[in-house]
């Protein structure tokens, strides 16, 4: 079996929990390579819906080995509230099959206030759309070099001497710049310390347990959070998030070498959406945006908020192509298209007075382009007990196919339902 990773292909909420956790029963091991707690997984399986922030969605599948990457930003009071719940379901969340990189960088209070303090600062048209859970901070001190790691935690006065020195400058940003209260160093070490306490017997050497996973013959699934026009570097600028989403991170991002990446499959919305600020070439602010908003459930897993909604952008996929060096295509959501009589599909863009099959470099760039269509015909009928490719209406067929057609990339999995059943291979 070969190792894979899973990436979103658009701006997150592509619905990549549910293709994990239906890889995940074939898998020895899922890891989770980048993100923090800013991003969420919905799944459906039996008709009960689990959403998932921190802990890889293999969790729920017996037996599987679930491993949270040094390229991840944990905040332990979420990642144990996310184990209660599980806990509570029934779930084996035990540190036998749950390890946490001890070089994974934490999140603490400090960070969600100063995260919460900037966006508010922020002009309306300013704002980036951060969910205010501290990813961008807890980033920024691990550049900085004064982040506090996993393994800090199993070191008390190591930890509370590092709380002290972070804070002594992120108490001048909080009084002087945003008008908020200072920060007690003593305090913020002492809520940490229960959290601490617990988190130690999870913490351990992620890269060791994807080396013997493969070791033993098994395969490993990397599990990317965002999508890839969210990427710090390749995104949207500055609307993206604070971390590498694409592909090419799960090493790093994991600890193993880039040769163990051998499938890598993009994972695609057949509409577009997206959450928060930013430019979004192919957003429908009409009858049919709400259609899509309405019948797909788009809301944010993490925050609630509406997605906006858009035909599919093969600008943004082509490069999504580009960056990832996808061998597939897993298209989700294929059956809310259901009911409309023409579907669009975004081929290029018109950009200063040029056409272009790829995003313009320039920051800010994607809010000056114009979309051009191309236009195929919709279908009326209900796709979501189908379980083939030839039990799809040929219209749905031959949407699939375009893609495949304009992306280069192969159609390898189709989703027309929330459930896991609801899935099937091309």
């Amino acid at each position: 079996m070969s190792n894979i990773v899973v990436f979103g292909s658009q701006w997150g909420d592509e619905g990549k929990g549910k293709i994990v956790d239906m890889l995940a029963a074939d898998s020895a091991a899922i890891v989770r390579f980048q993100g923090g707690n800013n991003a969420g997984h919905t799944l459906v399986v039996g008709g009960e819906k689990c959403v998932l922030h921190l802990i890889p969605s293999g969790i729920l599948h017996p037996g599987k080995i679930c491993l949270i990457g040094n390229g991840v930003v944990l905040d332990p009071e979420v990642f144990l509230r996310e184990l209660d719940t599980l806990a509570a379901k029934g779930l084996d969340v035990s540190p036998a099959r749950l390890m946490v990189s001890k070089k994974t960088h934490v999140i603490l209070s400090y960070h969600r206030a100063l995260d919460s303090a900037r966006e508010g600062s922020r002009s309306l048209g300013s704002k980036i759309g951060t969910t205010g859970r501290g990813i961008g901070p807890c980033y920024e001190d691990k550049m900085h070099r004064c982040g506090i790691r996993a393994c800090d935690l199993a070191d008390p006065e190591l930890l509370r001497e590092k709380i002290k020195s972070a804070l002594e400058e992120k108490n001048v940003l909080l009084t002087k710049l945003y008008g908020c209260e200072a920060m007690d160093p003593e305090q913020v070490f002492q809520e940490l310390l229960p959290f601490a306490e617990r988190m130690r017997p999870y913490l351990g050497d992620v890269s060791t347990a994807i080396e013997e996973a493969v070791a033993k013959g098994g395969t490993v699934l990397f599990e990317g959070a965002q999508g890839t026009h969210l990427d710090i570097d390749h995104g949207t600028y500055p609307f993206v998030t604070s971390s590498t989403t694409v592909s090419g991170n799960a090493a790093s991002g994991s600890g193993c070498s880039p040769r163990m990446l051998e499938r890598i499959i993009a994972i695609v919305k057949a509409y577009t959406t997206r959450v928060g600020g930013g430019p979004f070439a192919t957003e429908l602010l009409d009858a049919i945006g709400d259609y899509l908003q309405e019948k797909g459930g788009e809301f944010g897993a993490t925050t609630g908020r509406r997605r906006r909604c858009g035909w599919l952008d093969l600008v943004v996929l082509r490069e999504s192509a580009r960056l990832n060096g996808p061998t597939e295509l897993a298209v989700t959501k294929l059956d809310v298209l259901s009911g409309l009589k023409e579907l669009k599909i975004c081929v290029e863009y018109e950009y200063r007075g040029s056409r272009i099959k790829h995003p313009p470099q320039e920051q800010n760039g994607m809010a000056y382009v114009t979309p051009v269509y191309e236009t195929l015909p919709g279908w009326t009928e209900d796709i979501t007990n189908v379980t083939s490719f030839a039990g799809l209406p040929k219209a749905a067929q031959d949407y699939l196919v375009r893609m495949e057609e304009l992306s280069g990339v192969p159609v390898g999995l189709v989703s027309v339902g929330p459930d896991r059943s609801q899935t099937f291979t091309r």
